[in-house]
């Protein structure tokens, strides 16, 4: 029984097979074909087909077919006609110019450290401008010595020289960067008065110091401009900008 049941599904799997491939057209057992054979038999009239074409026919009456004008892309002007100017290139990432004032003019202006050169400067920019509307502080930094041992030939030098001198009961200090390597014994507001530390360190035991000016006298000025009274108004900063030589004017403190 088992047997008659595997012949027949074998012999039913031969069949389906033989069927799919079209081995039994013969006898009207067939699938329904899809090719493009198949297709042109189901055609109605095909020979009153007709290929169009309008070249010949705009040939013919003389003419030929104006282009389609393309398409305006959004944001074109009309031009009537006329060309576009050539438009200047323009970047989007371009930054706009940095304010010469950082402040309202209509505030109150400063700028503080300025050098005798550029204080000259202003004052003759601002010659013009009327009585009390400007100011101009100078500030006077004296000069400073210092008794000085230096400069020593490297950082072991430097070590062995602060440990004599604090064997000797001396403080140093760190001179700074112009005069390193080496040591401050200490700073003074005068020559005289440096002179005479040099010579108590002497008595000490120091040897090797000397006295230097560590800096001279400087005056750094600091212009105001106040606010301009209710009513008034200021004159022009282009030539004290100018003048500044790059010192910028900033909102009074």
């Amino acid at each position: 029984m088992l047997r008659a049941l595997v012949l027949a599904l074998l012999l039913a799997n031969a069949g389906y097979y033989a069927w799919t491939l079209g081995a039994m057209r013969a006898w009207g057992l067939a699938p329904t074909s899809d090719t493009e054979p198949q297709r042109l038999q189901q055609q109605l009239h095909p020979e009153q087909l007709r290929l169009l074409d309008d070249a010949p026919q705009a040939a013919a009456a003389g003419t030929t077919a104006a282009p389609k004008p393309a398409d305006p892309t959004p944001g074109d002007a009309p031009t009537n006609g006329q060309p576009l100017p050539d438009a200047a290139p323009t970047s989007p990432l371009a930054e706009p110019a940095p304010a010469t004032v950082v402040a309202d003019a209509g505030t109150c202006l400063q700028a503080s450290g300025l050098d005798e050169a550029q204080a000259a400067a202003v004052r003759q920019a601002l010659a013009a401008w009327p009585p009390g509307s400007w100011q101009l502080d100078d500030a006077v930094t004296p000069e400073r010595w210092m008794v000085y041992i230096g400069r020593l030939a490297d950082e072991d030098a430097l070590a062995r020289k602060r440990a004599e001198l604090r064997g000797l009961k001396v403080d140093v200090d760190r001179p700074g960067s112009t005069w390193e390597p080496g040591l401050s014994l200490g700073r003074y507001g005068s020559e005289q008065a440096a002179q005479r530390a040099l010579q108590q360190l002497a008595g000490q035991g120091v040897r090797g110091a000397r006295v230097l000016r560590e800096r001279a006298t400087q005056t750094r000025s600091t212009l105001r401009l106040p606010a301009p009274a209710a009513g008034a108004q200021r004159p022009a900063l282009e030539p004290v900008q100018q003048a500044l030589a790059g010192q910028p004017l900033r909102a009074c403190d």
